[in-house]
């Protein structure tokens, strides 16, 4: 896939939206797309003499995460960032600039950081920002263990392969708020209906409303420091034996 190149130098082809539809349709989930678009990424960008790793940080509520990487030492190189709070992938990310490290031997930013990185072998990174939509932020980490790992052709190979990759990711990232959305109303609505069983049952053994019911449970989800829909469950599998399986049809 990298086929022959010098180090720095741009690669040859880096992605194709076929490629990213493909990887789309057929990842399980967001974290599973990143993970396989970190690896080719990695495999893209990297040459004979330059191996890039890659790691794809996502902004969740002001909160980094590396969610995907090409391998354990980019995941290890992200955390370090997220450790210190600095770095140049979470500029990139927060920013919404492109961030470029040619020789961290002479750079002089985010001193702890760069001195931990540099220990971990690292020598160049580069961080550019995806551009996805509302207050999601993210950003493909690139690292390399040659200073001026990334030529001015590799880094505008990058930023075009992240604004492409970012068309994608915005459609992997509604995918997975709607399957999000699906598992959080199907938890609802199994917690609901162990709760009403659990009322039903209650308003038979006291002969009482609904309300007084419910009155009765909370009490006793309170005073015991139990869940009410932990507490609920074992009342309606106390009272049939078996545990409570809700089914819905979509």
């Amino acid at each position: 896939m990298t086929g022959n190149r010098t180090t720095g130098d741009a690669p040859d082809t880096v992605t194709a939206p076929g490629l990213l539809q493909d990887l789309v349709l057929e990842s399980a989930d967001v974290e599973d797309f990143l993970t396989e678009l970190a690896r080719h990424a990695s495999a893209s960008l990297s040459g004979p003499d330059n191996t890039v790793m890659c790691g794809v940080t996502l902004l969740r509520r002001r909160k980094a995460a590396t969610v995907a990487s090409s391998c354990p030492e980019a995941a290890r190189m992200d955390e370090l960032q997220y450790r210190f709070d600095e770095g140049p992938c979470l500029a990139a990310a927060r920013e919404q600039i492109i961030v470029h490290v040619p020789d961290l031997d002479v750079e002089s930013r985010w001193p702890d950081y760069v001195h931990a990185v540099r220990e971990k072998g690292a020598a160049s990174i580069l961080g550019v920002p995806f551009e996805l939509e509302g207050e999601a932020q993210g950003a493909l980490n690139l690292y390399s263990n040659t200073p001026r790992g990334f030529a001015p052709e590799a880094v505008d190979a990058a930023v075009s392969y992240a604004r492409e990759v970012s068309k994608a990711l915005r459609l992997a990232v509604r995918i997975g708020q709607l399957k999000d959305a699906k598992d959080n109303l199907e938890a609802a609505m199994q917690s609901r209906t162990v709760i009403d069983l659990a009322l039903g049952i209650i308003m038979a053994q006291n002969r009482c409303s609904q309300e007084a019911a419910f009155t009765i449970l909370r009490s006793a989800s309170s005073s015991r420091n139990v869940k009410l829909r932990e507490l609920a469950g074992n009342i309606v599998a106390s009272t049939s034996g078996a545990e409570v399986n809700t089914h819905f049809e979509y």
